[in-house]
């Protein structure tokens, strides 16, 4: 693979139970930090992957029945943590974001869009296409706040299936090659999420394959402890969730030399975010 650069940090995070990330989890709440990542392309620039909670998750949450989300879901998101600020923090000027990979359409991964109006957004169709015929009223019960999306997003959008040819990977079936580099190969991951997906990428020290929300803990890739079945109720297939695992717990035993992020995990995720930006950390 081409090398790049990686930054990861949390902007926000809302409160779980640990016995329903896990079926074997403790009776305590948990966070679920937001994470988000600042790729460094040797040609596109800086990407983000993700763009993680803002405070704008408290206006699209304050009228019915958008409240409803914020009673069960408690976030936490302080202005200073908000990616914007904690770019400029590091000398990095917002403008400068052209690129943002959404692994899927979920609040807590959308919520600094807006901080970035001259970013193309790659996604998946399926991703897209799902959350748009979504009625703006009944979409918080996919965890999606439609105010939180730009109003050009259609615009803006690219889809990895329209812009890259498919290559056939025999584990996850197909993977895209965005940027026609092999720098950034997006994998297909659905069942949390409608159209989900994840990123492949090298830098100098570790090869890193961010899985966004394909599972909450490590232990489900590794062990195949799968969350409680109350959750399902908040995924879009379970049964494609249980695929997917199944996937990453072989690509796991295969490639166990590659760091698997998943977004929610502090046990993976604490020993790899920093507030510094230093591209030659991860």
């Amino acid at each position: 693979m081409r090398k790049t650069k990686l930054h990861l940090n949390y902007a926000g995070f809302c409160w779980a139970k640990e016995n329903h990330a896990l079926r074997n989890g403790k009776k305590r709440n948990i966070k679920f930090h937001a994470l988000w990542g600042l790729i460094e392309h040797p040609e596109k620039g800086l990407i983000l992957y993700d763009t993680a909670y803002t405070g704008r998750f408290y206006e699209a949450t304050r009228r019915f029945p958008n409240n409803i989300y914020s009673k069960i879901t408690k976030v936490e998101i302080k202005k200073e943590d908000e990616i914007k600020n904690q770019l400029l923090r590091n000398g990095i000027d917002p403008e400068e974001i052209k690129h943002i990979i959404l692994t899927h359409f979920h609040a807590d991964h959308i919520g600094g869009l807006l901080d970035f109006p001259n970013a193309t957004i790659y996604t998946s169709s399926t991703a897209y296409h799902y959350t748009k015929k979504l009625k703006s009223k009944l979409a918080f019960t996919k965890g999606v706040l439609k105010d939180l999306l730009p109003a050009d997003l259609e615009k803006r959008i690219a889809f990895v299936e329209e812009i890259s040819e498919p290559k056939n990977d025999e584990i996850f079936g197909t993977t895209y090659d965005i940027f026609h580099d092999k720098s950034l190969i997006i994998v297909p991951l659905p069942g949390h999420a409608a159209g989900q997906i994840g990123v492949k990428l090298e830098t100098q020290k570790q090869s890193y394959f961010l899985i966004a929300d394909a599972c909450w803990n490590e232990e489900t890739y590794r062990k195949m402890h799968l969350p409680n079945p109350i959750v399902r109720l908040f995924f879009h297939s379970w049964s494609d969730f249980k695929a997917t695992v199944m996937k990453l717990n072989t690509f796991h035993q295969l490639h166990s030399d590659v760091k698997l992020v998943p977004t929610h995990c502090s046990q993976t995720t604490d020993k790899l975010v920093s507030d510094k930006i230093d591209f030659h950390a991860l």
